[in-house]
């Protein structure tokens, strides 16, 4: 057996009483919302103004609801479709777990536009805000993977290589770690600093186009390390769900910066 570096064993429930428990995933999406939440409220006040901290507010409910209800369905769609043919009932099992990215992503662009729409904001302006944070939510998810112990990596003989408990004996690369620092820290560093330049900020959709593309790439990346998922395995070329997804983000991305244009900046006006 290769020398691998042991697992840290955490205990995915935090607190347990009686029936009732707190997770730890389940205190990531939580972190990731109220930081994103907070960080937000300041961006969007950032010349030209995307919203009021009060609209901010009001966006968190359909953020959560975009998230939970288009990551729930994309996992039905995207990786066990069969599965919930037969048994559709079980798409609403939510505590068995299996979330999408790309069915969240979806449904908080639909989220986006159905409550821009409804309060006159500038879709691709608020976007591009909420975005800007959204590396957040995805770091302390995947730092929440690597605690449950699942969506581990391929087998490899690099000296960081763990053996993760529900993984088979083999040393597998801490893959979640990797994406968590790709999807998490790189890209929320990157969004951070175009978001503050006025020039970039004054573009319209250039910073949700930078999110996208970069996510996408991020993602394909973290891939190469990942084990596909069992019911799927690799498909197309040796290729794997998420990297198949992750191409139109990167496209979309691309004809969203490649499409924004300059806005006037607002400037204070001297006294």
């Amino acid at each position: 057996m290769l020398f691998a570096i042991p697992f840290p064993a955490i205990d995915p429930v935090l607190i347990e009483l009686g029936p009732f428990a707190i997770r730890w995933y389940a205190l990531a999406y939580i972190a990731g919302i109220l930081l994103g939440w907070r960080l937000m409220r300041r961006l969007a006040a950032l010349p030209p103004v995307a919203a009021s901290a009060e609209q901010v507010d009001d966006f968190v409910t359909w953020a959560v609801l975009g998230v939970i209800l288009g990551g729930r369905l994309g996992y039905v769609l995207f990786y066990q479709p069969d599965h919930y043919l037969s048994a559709p009932w079980e798409a609403l099992y939510l505590w068995r777990g299996g979330m999408s990215f790309h069915g969240g992503a979806t449904g908080v662009i639909l989220a986006i536009i159905l409550f821009c729409r409804s309060r006159g904001l500038d879709i691709r302006r608020f976007g591009d805000r909420l975005t800007a944070v959204t590396p957040i939510g995805l770091f302390f998810g995947r730092l929440a993977n690597f605690i449950n112990g699942e969506l581990w990596g391929r087998v490899t003989d690099v000296p960081w290589a763990m053996v993760f408990p529900h993984a088979g004996p083999e040393p597998r690369h801490p893959s979640q770690l990797y994406q968590a620092f790709m999807e998490g820290i790189c890209l929320f560093v990157l969004l951070q600093v175009i978001v503050r330049i006025p020039a970039l900020r004054a573009r319209k959709g250039f910073t949700a186009g930078a999110f996208l593309a970069g996510y996408g790439v991020a993602r394909i990346i973290g891939e190469l390390f990942r084990q596909p998922d069992a019911q799927l395995g690799f498909l197309w070329g040796g290729a794997t769900m998420g990297q198949i997804l992750s191409v139109p983000m990167i496209l979309a991305g691309a004809a969203l910066m490649l499409a924004a244009r300059p806005e006037p900046v607002q400037r204070p006006v001297a006294a």
